[in-house]
């Protein structure tokens, strides 16, 4: 199953994220690595929400990664929030 988790960014997200991305992109670099997180990106213009999307048995894969984001932790986002999806076109990984 797969699962999308959305992101509500801070204002002046990408000025404020400076300190706390190298620790973010590992952290979602790891899970990518373990085949949980298939992709990921902010949106632009503007920058105000992030998308997620996982792979994995439930939802818990992707609320335990928001839970221990170092986005989340350290207040770069205002809300998350992780929803099913299902895949009606296109091949699955």
């Amino acid at each position: 199953m797969y699962f999308i988790l959305f992101y509500q960014l801070v204002e002046n997200y990408l000025e404020r994220r400076i300190h706390f991305r190298e620790k973010h992109l590992a952290y979602a670099q790891a899970a990518n690595d373990r085949g949980e997180l298939i992709l990921a990106g902010a949106l632009d213009n503007p920058a105000d929400k992030a998308v997620l999307i996982f792979k994995g048995d439930n939802s818990s894969v992707a609320e335990k990664f928001a839970k221990n984001d170092p986005y989340v932790l350290n207040g770069l986002i205002t809300k998350w929030e992780v929803r099913p999806w299902t895949v009606v076109i296109g091949s699955e990984k």
